[in-house]
């Protein structure tokens, strides 16, 4: 039984999560992977990917997510190393490197129908237009509620959201402090408030921190972080942020 389990960690409100959807999944080939699923599909069909990671019984269940947005171009990758590398242990971790396929197929910021996924979950939705389009209602979009559901069965202790550019780990976003300085130590990143152009709505680390008994951050990579930070520093340092190794 998981530590979330254990502690009894529970959804807050009635139909919090959407209803399951199935989805295809096979067990892991390597050392490393040891499940993956395919937790959903985008607008174009695309599979929207989950790799677990290390130990299922282990104290911490932590679920990493990244390429939200799809042209912020880096924040996969310390995902994908710690996917494809050396075995990991002493957490059940779970990573999602590209949430937004579509996105990321096109370089783009938002999904195949202009929403950017990060507005458009149901904790202070509000309808907005222009860059941050934030979709016609709260979890319109099937990206979201394909993480909506993964989460939901997953119930992780913690979970990381990995954006660029603006190197930061979201001091603004956090419920919980001192998770949030471990991170920002283990992972190199100075903690400080990511500007939303205003107030932050209907965020997935808003809605994860609002409706569950988990923690969630924004961990902000820099513009162009180099080649030895997304594969050595970046991965390592999550993974010792969360009580893991390898």
């Amino acid at each position: 039984m998981t530590w979330a389990v254990a502690t009894g960690f529970a959804v807050l409100a009635a139909g919090l999560y959407p209803p399951a959807a199935p989805a295809a999944e096979t067990r892991g080939d390597g050392p490393t992977v040891i499940e993956r699923r395919v937790i959903g599909y985008s607008v174009r069909d695309r599979p929207i990917r989950a790799y677990r990671l290390g130990e299922r019984d282990a104290r911490w269940t932590v679920v990493a997510i990244g390429a939200m947005h799809g042209d912020e171009r880096k924040s996969n990758r310390p995902l994908e190393h710690l996917r494809d590398h050396q075995p990991v242990s002493g957490v059940n971790l779970w990573v999602v490197p590209i949430l937004n396929p579509d996105g990321w197929h096109r370089g783009i910021r938002k999904n195949a129908r202009g929403v950017d996924l990060n507005r458009n979950f149901p904790v202070k939705w509000r309808d907005l237009d222009g860059p941050y389009e934030s979709g016609p209602r709260p979890k319109s979009e099937p990206e979201t509620r394909a993480i909506m559901r993964f989460l939901g069965n997953v119930r992780p202790d913690r979970m990381i959201s990995l954006h660029q550019p603006l190197f930061k780990v979201d001091a603004k976003s956090s419920k919980n402090p001192r998770f949030s300085r471990r991170v920002a130590r283990n992972m190199r990143i100075p903690i400080g408030n990511v500007d939303c152009g205003g107030v932050c709505h209907g965020t997935m680390t808003q809605w994860f921190n609002k409706r569950t008994r988990g923690a969630s951050i924004t961990v902000e990579l820099a513009a162009h972080p180099s080649e030895h930070y997304v594969t050595k520093v970046g991965p390592n340092g999550l993974l010792r942020a969360v009580y893991g190794e390898r």
